[in-house]
């Protein structure tokens, strides 16, 4: 394949991912096979099986593009490229039969970023901001990767950012940038690792301070600290439950009398995809959803969607630390909400409503079904 013609097919092939809304491209070399897959709605999809003797000259193309090092094939890269306005990180992975190239789509300027736009029900909706009109405490966000942890905190921060707040944010990496909010990238190879931009976010007078991930015992004792003396502190964590982030920061050594004191509210979340409306069916069997036999719909396919689902809604499960929490907490008794609607009736809702199928919640719940 000539030059062009490649510059050209790799063009026309990102912005066909882009026009699917894909928010992730793998280029993946095989021993007798190169394929190309996108990720839809969180589901990787297979996309071309271009000939593997391109895979070099792919690959090459893409690093090019984001200004990297062609020579270098044996040590990972990542950076940055741009097209048709839309940033791509790139990251390259040695891997036994050539390279590896993952493509992941950055802030596509048409996000809204309003808490409205999240799927929270009235009741939670009223909570979050409740919380977030807090001028102290901590609120973190808990779930997997890929389960839009990130969008609701870039609602929460946008709904704050206003001239009379100073916000600040360490991230790992900067994922969406935001006017009028102090963002800071770690950068372990210069030594800024999140807990020592932390300990200088605090010397920069903040109201509310966003961290993008809380990993280690010292980030974690930093942001307890932050909210415990007057600052709103909004942070993430890899649980599968709301009640399962309180164990994790006991994990870390974050003592009992400390979390009571200044946790507000944990939010678990995951993306569930949307059935296609245009071509959903009723099943025929109805659904036990605990003693109410339920009518739910299956997905089929068409040419309006991909396997019949067409966009993403996130199902939350919130916990809000009243003071009934706040005495389990202290006296390290079993955390039991009184009326919380867990992860798993929050889906069932959705899929008795036909807003998504009961397959698709087993393939993101799991074991929490």
């Amino acid at each position: 394949m000539q030059e062009e013609q490649l510059i050209e097919s790799i063009d026309k092939l990102l912005l066909e991912a882009l026009s699917k809304r894909a928010s992730d491209i793998h280029f993946e070399p095989y021993q007798n096979s190169y394929r190309i897959r996108m990720r839809i709605d969180g589901v990787l999809q297979e996309m071309l099986s271009p000939p593997l003797f391109l895979a070099k000259q792919i690959v090459a193309r893409l690093k090019i593009m984001a200004k990297l090092d062609i020579a270098e094939q044996r040590l990972p890269q990542d950076g940055q490229l741009v097209i048709d306005n839309y940033a791509m990180r790139i990251a390259t992975l040695p891997v036994m039969n050539g390279e590896k190239v993952v493509l992941r789509v950055m802030d596509n300027h048409e996000t809204q970023l309003s808490l409205y736009d999240l799927g929270l029900t009235e009741q939670n909706l009223s909570i979050f901001q409740q919380i977030l009109a807090q001028p102290q405490g901590l609120v973190l966000v808990t779930g997997p990767t890929g389960s839009g942890k990130t969008i609701t905190l870039y609602s929460g921060l946008k709904m704050l950012n206003q001239s009379y707040r100073n916000i600040c944010s360490v991230e790992d990496p900067i994922e969406i940038p935001l006017e009028g909010i102090n963002q800071t990238a770690v950068n372990m190879k210069s030594g800024l690792s999140f807990s020592v931009i932390l300990r200088a976010l605090l010397r920069q007078d903040p109201d509310v301070m966003m961290i993008g991930e809380i990993r280690d015992r010292e980030t974690a004792e930093i942001a307890i600290q932050a909210a415990q003396t007057g600052h709103l502190v909004l942070s993430t964590l890899h649980t599968n439950s709301s009640i399962e982030g309180v164990t994790r920061l006991n994990q870390m050594g974050i003592e009992n009398y400390l979390l009571s004191s200044c946790l507000k509210l944990v939010i678990a979340q995951r993306l569930v995809r949307k059935l296609c409306p245009y071509c959903k069916l009723a099943a025929s069997e109805l659904i036990m959803f605990g003693q109410e036999p339920s009518p739910h719909f299956i997905a089929t396919g068409c040419s309006h969607c991909i396997g019949g689902y067409l966009g993403r809604i996130g199902i939350y499960e919130f916990l809000l630390v009243t003071r009934e929490i706040q005495n389990q907490i202290l006296n390290k008794q079993a955390i039991s909400p009184s009326n919380m609607i867990t992860l798993k009736e929050a889906g069932q809702k959705l899929v008795i409503e036909g807003v998504t199928s009961l397959a698709e919640l087993h393939r993101v719940l799991g074991d929490l079904i």
